[in-house]
């Protein structure tokens, strides 16, 4: 199994979640929670990490920060080993408490942040412990909700920030209470498992952070980087032929030189060997065996047609694929 991608910079946002080693729970009881809220606050000042969200499950955590250094590693694994070394002695216990590494999300911007911290606070509801979020104490919800004592590691001012007038709790209650019909919304904006928002967000990061040759246990960097050459190879086919590539996924139908310009889109692609005919299928939107059909197609045609044969010939070899 490959490692995660750490993507790190001064103010990025990041949503994180840890479990616990094969399931395993990491808070026996309400003494360990209160442990793990005191290691927080801690690592909040040790390493300058605003906390915005969290809530306590039995056997994982979930939290909203944002780091004002570029040390989300070793932030991470100060509290993993700085918990589970207190957590082990109260216990007399020994090894690990957490399963593997930690999971981050890296968020494009604070409004993704109001929208994760309904997500998160709604864990308990979802697991059914509870049938109403108040009766649960162990996140930041009865905070951002009722107004109860805020610790001082918590920040709370920009996600309660997005509401006016003096009821702001009332008005961040009545949003989680409604969430649950736009979770799924939420998630389809997950890119690559390890960014949340826009393509042209995730473009960004890419320029920035992805190196020339992606690390070979570093699956999220080995799939930016193919996609990208993907819709590079695309884009400046569909440039060449004059072809409009929004028509050539949104036509369920396509005849004459429209047809043929996408089968050789689509037979320019397959050709790469980079991406499966499932992938390509999504790119055109069409099924995995329609892709196998246009590629049959249009390798039989090239094979009669001398001049389609050095037309594509042409447009491979700028690629040097």
């Amino acid at each position: 199994m490959g490692r995660p991608w750490r993507i790190e910079y001064k103010g990025a946002l990041y949503h994180l979640m840890s479990r616990g080693n094969d399931g395993q729970d990491i808070f026996h009881n309400d003494e360990d929670r209160n442990l793990f809220l005191g290691t927080i606050s801690e690592m909040s000042e040790r390493f300058e990490i605003d906390i915005f969200a969290y809530v306590l499950m039995s056997n994982h955590y979930h939290l909203l920060v944002r780091t004002n250094q570029s040390n989300l590693k070793r932030a991470m694994q100060w509290l993993g080993a700085t918990y589970t070394r207190r957590f082990n002695n109260r216990h007399g216990k020994s090894g690990h408490l957490f399963q593997g590494r930690y999971k981050s999300i890296l968020i494009q911007n604070d409004a993704y942040i109001m929208r994760l911290s309904c997500y998160i606070h709604r864990n308990p509801l979802r697991a059914g412990i509870v049938r109403r979020l108040i009766d649960y104490k162990w996140s930041s919800y009865p905070i951002y909700a009722y107004g109860k004592k805020t610790p001082g590691w918590l920040s709370t001012q920009m996600i309660l920030s997005y509401f006016k007038g003096t009821e702001k709790h009332k008005q961040y209650r009545q949003k989680v209470q409604k969430y649950a019909d736009k979770e799924k919304s939420l998630l389809e904006d997950l890119r690559y498992g390890i960014i949340l928002g826009s393509k042209v967000f995730v473009d960004k990061i890419r320029k920035r952070f992805l190196p020339d040759v992606p690390h070979l246990e570093i699956p999220q960097q080995k799939k930016i980087a193919k996609d990208f050459k993907l819709k590079n190879i695309i884009k400046k086919t569909a440039k060449i032929l004059q072809v409009d590539i929004a028509e050539c996924i949104q036509a369920k139908r396509l005849h004459g030189q429209n047809k043929q310009n996408r089968d050789l889109l689509i037979y320019l692609v397959w050709n790469t060997g980079i991406v499966t005919n499932d992938e390509i299928g999504k790119q055109f939107g069409i099924s995995y065996s329609a892709v196998s059909h246009s590629v049959k197609t249009f390798k039989e045609k090239i094979g009669k047609d001398r001049r389609l044969k050095n037309q594509f010939g042409k447009i491979n070899s700028l690629f040097k694929i």
